[in-house]
């Protein structure tokens, strides 16, 4: 399983906005296992349970989730033998559902008035404490709690953030700037910390929705069709002392991006997608076309048939995805900081197994080229 989970392409995408050329770096994260990145939050999650013994072998795995997660959990828990519950609002997309039940995961569906998001966290923990106290004993139940779950931070540190580092390396830039839209916040803060440890002055900037800001407002925003992100509240996990400004942008907007992306490149994303592409071209409207600018593709498109990602979407006067003339893209490989496994890769062949001799390539990549950035290493 270990093999279907990161590692994802880095993908430059090559733009046009208000007429200036610029590159976007984006990781393609609809190549993990389940098609999100969740995948990685799930699973290491789910290893660091184990080493604590905070989950029994079989024992039952009960999340709140507005998606992704509990698709992930669903199909790498049911993997490990364990039974799967989800809390989930009942406004997510058809698909989101059917891919949760259809990973042999239960599922409830949470209305407002049952205090939707939040009340699917509340449901959650009441489930769990229920069976803990049948069970009475450490690991006889497992609830991630995947808002406050510093594991959450942790598995971007270990895997999103050197990818993302190192792929830039073998491309010969380094980052000015990181976005990323909060759901959890686990991506922003990971990948941030990493990042920040290698250049200290990179700026990190949390993406939320224009009509839901509760990252810059700290009150509880509307509605939105961003699925993934603004879920309500600010995660405890996440740090705005860590982080630069929040970057706002309209869900039709997101809408739009994330259309463009498929019909003329052929890269099928979601719409919290569309939304962090957008935010990484404010940062390009802002620090000039040679800004290099990491971010995530967190889905497919495949999880919004039902929803307003197929639908004709009308553009608003301040909306930047007119502006953005789409040129094409180029798929950075995996570098081989991160793609190496020691385990897998050291382990010795049965004895009745002759291996093929023939040695490896020699690697040629020059390994002191001068990386290009906007800004120098000093500061802004």
């Amino acid at each position: 399983m270990l093999s279907l989970i990161g590692n994802t392409p880095l993908l430059a995408i090559d733009v046009r906005v208000d007429g200036a050329p610029a590159t976007v770096y984006a990781k393609a994260e609809q190549f993990n296992l389940t098609g999100s990145i969740k995948d990685r939050m799930a699973l290491h999650m789910l290893r660091r349970a184990y080493e604590r013994g905070e989950l029994e072998p079989g024992a039952p795995i009960i999340e709140a989730t507005s998606g992704n997660t509990g698709i992930s959990f669903a199909a790498i828990g049911r993997a490990l033998g364990h039974p799967v519950t989800i809390f989930m609002p009942d406004w997510m997309s058809r698909e989101r559902i059917d891919l949760i039940r259809g990973f042999g995961a239960r599922i409830r569906l949470v209305s407002h008035e049952q205090g939707g998001f939040v009340g699917s966290i509340s449901l959650a923990e009441v489930a769990a404490a229920d069976l803990l106290e049948t069970a009475s004993r450490a690991g006889a139940v497992f609830l991630p709690r995947q808002f406050s779950n510093v594991d959450n931070i942790e598995s971007h540190v270990v895997s999103t953030g050197p990818e993302i580092w190192w792929q830039l390396q073998a491309g010969f830039v380094i980052p000015d700037a990181f976005v990323a839209g909060v759901g959890t916040g686990g991506t922003i803060m990971g990948v941030g910390r990493y990042l920040r440890g290698k250049r200290p002055d990179i700026r990190l900037h949390p993406v939320e929705a224009a009509s839901a800001p509760v990252l810059s407002s700290g009150r509880r925003g509307g509605e939105h069709r961003i699925q993934g992100i603004s879920d309500e509240f600010v995660p405890s996990i996440v740090d705005l002392s860590f982080l630069d400004a929040p970057l706002a942008v309209h869900d039709g907007d997101a809408i739009l991006m994330a259309q463009k992306l498929a019909t003329e490149l052929g890269l099928g994303v979601g719409i919290s997608s569309g939304a962090n592409f957008l935010a990484a071209l404010q940062v390009v409207r802002e620090l000039g076309p040679q800004v290099v600018v990491a971010t995530v593709f967190a889905d497919d498109n495949k999880k919004y048939l039902s929803t307003d990602l197929v639908h004709d979407e009308q553009a608003g006067d301040d909306y930047i995805s007119p502006s953005v003339e789409l040129l094409g893209f180029r798929s950075q490989r995996r570098d081989c900081h991160t793609c190496c496994d020691p385990v897998l890769c050291g382990t010795e062949p049965p004895p009745d197994f002759a291996p093929d001799e023939e040695p490896l390539p020699v690697c040629v990549r020059p390994r002191h080229a001068r990386p290009r950035h906007r800004r120098s290493a000093e500061g802004r």
